[in-house]
């Protein structure tokens, strides 16, 4: 989704995530954390955080989601007379809009750094609110902050743990628990990965594949090249999404061959709001797209809507890191029969060792098939997953992060050994964005 889109999605089509837990364990931090912004404000002086702060926001791989960090609540704030009473009634009431609950929780009194580092502090406070969260039955996860000063409680952990069955604990609601340290980054992605399961399954399943980048009444030209590997009298299964998502959105819709496009264009009496192409012809439909009409092309379109696009965006700068004899592998979902100038196992391939300069060993999988360990290969270059559901594709681009392998997808990588990245982006402001905040150094000559 766009950034104009993000910015004007109504919080009621928002997922609500509420931050809760005793005062200075963490939330704010965690929080700036999380969304790598300066969202809440940070200072050792417990309760600096008085009243819920509301941060809109689009949380990748989630999409739009509403953070609500509220004010620290404990025995100390219940204690704190009418100032301290009206702190804990507006944190109760962030209670009622939350869809999925964190627990923060903080290194107990005395722990320090060293041999001697106490454990996460925990006691009927965090009882009490585990109970209200399950009576809500709201999708909780409970995070241990600062695990680089304190270490829960192993007996703890794996109490909770236990009480987290794969369809529902805690009176029905999913209980997930996580390990993590906002000024270390440990436990991020497990975070993440985390609020990605408690999330929805309708919130994960209905992004947008194109018609938001267009809106009603606009115009997108969809550039489709007939595929050698399509069936005879059919396009391939993204071509269809997008034309079916584009008439759901209300918008118009003009379908061109690759040769047709100059032509098509020509006869428009104002242009596109978005030209789409096919991948392996992007150098065409580049040259023949005047430069003020955003283009992109259906993998990339893939990539936002089953997987995590910034994610895969920053994955496609790891070509500029590649050195000879480095091992690629080349996932594709599908099983089709491979042709003679396929696009996985021939193109790709050729294109970016004319890009790197360098001799690289291509590893292709298909299907089901993916390595345990990845430890072997520097890069992994992903099909746009059409035929699989959104959490499948997340799934696996969060394991190539949890072993800290980047991954990217066809069109990301085309794009990128043909030079043309930075405007196949243009119609994703925070990806390309993401991108030019971290190429400014290591592209090749």
């Amino acid at each position: 989704m766009s950034t104009t889109a993000m910015s004007t999605t109504p919080k009621g089509l928002r997922l609500h995530i509420g931050l809760f837990g005793r005062r200075n364990v963490g939330k704010s931090s965690l929080l700036n954390a999380i969304t790598r912004q300066q969202v809440s404000i940070v200072s050792e002086i417990a309760g600096t955080t008085t009243d819920p702060v509301e941060k809109p926001m689009e949380l990748l791989p989630l999409g739009p989601v509403l953070f609500i960090d509220t004010a620290g609540i404990d025995e100390e704030s219940i204690a704190a007379g009418s100032l301290g009473a009206m702190r804990v009634e507006k944190t109760r009431k962030a209670l009622e809009r939350t869809e999925i609950a964190v627990l923060v929780v903080g290194p107990g009194v005395g722990s320090g750094t060293g041999s001697g580092a106490g454990s996460a502090q925990w006691g009927e406070f965090e009882e009490s609110l585990l109970r209200d969260f399950a009576d809500r039955q709201t999708p909780t996860l409970v995070v241990f902050n600062k695990c680089d000063v304190a270490s829960p409680d192993p007996a703890l952990v794996a109490r909770l743990r236990a009480a987290q069955p794969s369809e529902g604990g805690q009176g029905g609601a999913k209980l997930r628990v996580v390990e993590a340290s906002a000024l270390t980054g440990q436990g991020l992605p497990e975070l993440r990965e985390a609020l990605l399961e408690l999330a929805p399954p309708e919130f994960i399943d209905s992004p947008a594949i194109v018609g938001d980048l267009v809106g009603p009444g606009e115009l997108a030209v969809l550039v489709v090249p007939i595929d050698k590997e399509a069936p005879k009298g059919r396009l391939i299964l993204p071509q269809v999404q997008a034309i079916r998502d584009l008439l759901d959105s209300d918008s118009l819709c003009m379908v061109v061959k690759e040769r047709e496009l100059r032509s098509a264009l020509d006869r428009l009496t104002r242009p596109p709001k978005l030209v789409v192409t096919d991948s392996q012809a992007f150098l065409k439909v580049a040259a023949d797209t005047p430069p003020e009409v955003p283009l992109t092309s259906f993998s990339i379109l893939m990539a936002r809507f089953k997987g995590d696009l910034t994610a895969q965006v920053e994955g496609a700068l790891a070509i500029e890191k590649l050195r000879s004899g480095d091992r690629v592998l080349i996932a594709e979902a599908c099983t089709h029969h491979p042709i003679g100038e396929d696009i996985g196992r021939v193109k790709i391939p050729r294109w970016l060792t004319q890009y790197t300069g360098v001799k690289l060993e291509f590893v292709p999988m298909q299907g089901r098939d993916f390595p345990d360990d990845l430890a072997d290969y520097k890069l992994v270059i992903h099909c746009g997953a059409c035929m699989w559901n959104r959490r499948q594709m997340l799934s696996r681009i969060l394991s190539c992060q949890r072993a800290g392998v980047p991954i990217t997808n066809y069109g990301l990588t085309i794009a990128y050994s043909l030079g043309i990245f930075e405007r196949a982006l243009e119609p994703f402001p925070a990806a390309q964005a993401r991108y030019r905040a971290l190429s400014g150094a290591g592209r090749r000559a």
